[in-house]
């Protein structure tokens, strides 16, 4: 049921006051607006009209209920989506950077316990090192013998077991090579993963909240930044 102007809306009170003798007046819905055209119209639900703008939601006395905005378009639904999804993601990664923080906190609670993590890390590459070095300087040894060997055919094609004895050196001092190599970046990563935990550590021990300094491995922000959340909080 739809009709036009104030006097309509009256009117529909009017009908729809039998309604609330079995139940309560302030149930029945009545809807108005003001369609494109300037018209205004009324109806016992949503008005199909004015689906793009903003419609008034009245009790069966005439009192305001509320106002039921504008039913958006595909876009905007997408657009807020959107939003809604932003939103979440940034307050999962906060809370992932708080069970982070007190992790780290609970792992190291001084100092001297970093350090102590620190090096056991290192530890293991560090035996990595020490043992692809040794190798180095056992093919060299291995290599000696070869090449004195191999200085009586400096004329001449060398023998087919000398030459692959020297290629195997070769391959195995070249692999050896890459180790030490990737060893090498490895004892650098692991030292620029604890700096990075030190720097947070050293904010959240000064009294940082965690979760304050966002996402572990994120420029972390100035100090006073940090401590802002918890003057905040003891007030």
């Amino acid at each position: 049921m739809r009709k036009n102007g104030a006097t309509e809306l009256a009117l529909l009170l009017c009908l729809t006051a039998p309604l609330a003798d079995g139940a309560n007046a302030a149930d029945v819905p009545i809807y108005s607006c003001v369609d494109a055209s300037g018209k205004k119209l009324t109806s016992d639900r949503p008005i199909p009209e004015c689906t793009n703008r903003e419609q008034k939601l009245h009790n069966a006395d005439g009192s305001l209920r509320k106002i039921v905005p504008p039913t958006p378009t595909a876009d905007e639904r997408a657009e807020a989506e959107a939003a809604e999804r932003r939103v979440a993601t940034d307050r999962a990664a906060q809370q992932e950077a708080v069970r982070r923080d007190r992790n780290l906190l609970q792992r190291f609670p001084n100092d001297a316990a970093h350090r102590r993590a620190r090096e056991a890390a290192l530890d293991d590459v560090r035996k990595a090192v020490r043992t692809s070095e040794d190798r180095l300087k056992a093919l060299a040894i291995e290599r000696k013998p070869l090449l004195d060997e191999a200085e009586f055919y400096a004329d001449r094609a060398l023998p087919a077991k000398l030459r692959q004895a020297l290629d195997a050196n070769d391959a195995s001092v070249e692999a050896q090579r890459v180790l030490v190599q990737n060893q090498e970046a490895e004892v650098a990563r692991i030292n620029t993963a604890f700096d990075i935990e030190l720097e947070r550590l050293k904010r959240l021990w000064a009294g940082a909240m965690p979760g304050s300094m966002g996402p572990l491995g994120a420029p972390p922000p100035s100090p006073a930044a940090a401590s802002a959340p918890r003057k905040a909080a003891s007030k």
